[in-house]
């Protein structure tokens, strides 16, 4: 790791000089910064980034594109940019959804206001890594007042026979009083040869009165080691509705915050999760409640297949002078095997009074008596079974605004019951 590789890279993007002095300042945070706190999940040893950062890698496996729809998206396999798609009418309105070296030369001041403000560069040892050491990124920009009919898909691919690091940045603002459906994929294509490691950071800025609807399918690779961390930061009035379906393959911990900054926001978390084979995944869930009146609610149900890992931590935090806030949670567990292991975890931290705040957490097996019923009509056990997984895990799937993706993730969870 050297500061010069940094240098030589940010040149070679035309990054602005202040982005380049935050990533230098991230290098130099790096070694006395501690790890991001992941109750009950044992990840310090593991292998989260080599201090590396490359030019543009070639791109070995290309996407099928015949086989993508026709509303607004972009496409990034590693640090290559292959497809934007955003109608006039989005670009006359001042849409933006491109890489972030175009944004640059696009809304410069935008982005020099907003990157870094929902994930500061020095919270953590890994967050601190990442500023230093993202090799990729992508912008989307809705300015106010605008709003957007079509959901906007990013396609995120990472090449799995590319030991480029996965190091990417999303940055997505909404301005006030505006409104968007945001569709987010991250998975690995290739074959699986190489083993490297991905550090992810999605922020989304969510301005006064702003309305975001926010659905994401994550199927990683599983020789991918990753840190993922999405960041919600949300003025007065704003809501984000995060329905999120961690599906990959590989190790992974994930930290997913919403703050509500402004009195009246609403953060309403839905998340679906998926661990098979021997894999580990621990899931940090947490709402702070900073505005007056702030709402914000967690929900998240996984399934545990085989020897895989599945840790919930639902984490509720109520500061001094958030008045009326309420803070809601919970989390279940299904497991369909005696070797898996699970952690639900609910944490609620109040410091007002005149608030409203609750948990609920739950781990076990299929009910006997569900099983029973269905075989009495005449289904099968695999297909009884299926049927309580895909009902547990509803109330997730259900929000996905596209049919399609809703189906694919239907899809990936019986990919996985099949394997066993």
């Amino acid at each position: 790791m050297s500061k010069k590789s940094i240098i030589n890279f940010s040149q070679l993007q035309a990054e602005p000089i202040w982005l380049q002095e935050r990533r230098l300042a991230a290098f130099d945070n790096i070694d006395t910064l501690k790890f991001p706190n992941i109750e009950r999940v044992k990840f310090h040893r593991w292998n989260l980034g080599d201090g590396t950062i490359s030019e543009n890698e070639a791109v070995a496996n290309v996407p099928d594109f015949t086989a993508l729809g026709n509303n607004p998206k972009l496409v990034q396999v590693g640090t290559q940019t292959l497809l934007q798609q955003l109608p006039a009418d989005l670009l006359e309105q001042g849409v933006v959804f491109t890489d972030l070296t175009t944004a640059l030369e696009e809304i410069p001041d935008v982005i020099e206001t907003n990157l870094g403000t929902a994930l500061a560069f020095d919270e953590d040892k890994l967050a601190a890594y990442h500023y230093a050491y993202f090799n990729s990124a992508a912008v989307l920009y809705v300015p106010d007042n605008v709003e957007v009919d079509l959901p906007i898909e990013g396609i995120f691919l990472q090449d799995s026979d590319s030991a480029v690091p996965f190091n990417k940045h999303v940055l997505i603002i909404v301005g006030r009083n505006a409104k968007v459906s945001y569709l987010e994929r991250f998975e690995s294509i290739g074959n699986a040869s190489v083993k490297t490691t991905a550090n992810i950071s999605v922020e989304v800025i969510a301005k006064a009165g702003s309305q975001i609807k926010f659905s994401a399918i994550d199927r990683l690779g599983t020789n991918l080691t990753t840190y993922m961390s999405r960041r919600g930061r949300l003025d007065r009035d704003a809501s984000i509705d995060w329905a999120l379906g961690v599906m990959n393959e590989g190790n992974v911990i994930a930290d997913f915050d919403s703050d509500l900054i402004g009195d009246g926001s609403d953060a309403n978390l839905k998340v679906v999760a998926a661990s098979s084979g021997r894999q580990i995944q621990g899931i940090d869930t947490r709402v702070t409640n900073y505005g007056r009146n702030s709402v914000g609610h967690i929900l998240q149900h996984g399934v545990i297949l085989e020897r895989g890992t599945l840790t919930f931590n639902g984490i509720g935090h109520i500061v001094k002078g958030a008045k009326g806030a309420d803070a809601q949670q919970e989390s279940r567990v299904l497991m369909l095997s005696d070797k898996a292991r699970s952690d639900a975890n609910p944490i609620l931290l109040i410091d007002e009074n005149d608030v409203t705040a609750g948990h609920a957490a739950s781990i076990g097996q299929i009910d006997p008596e569900d099983m029973h019923y269905l075989m009495s009509r005449g289904l099968k056990f695999e297909e009884a079974e299926r049927l309580v997984i895909r009902g547990f895990l509803g109330a997730v799937i259900t929000e996905i605004p596209i049919k399609e993706v809703r189906e694919e993730m239907i899809s990936v969870l019986d990919t996985k019951l099949d394997k066993r």
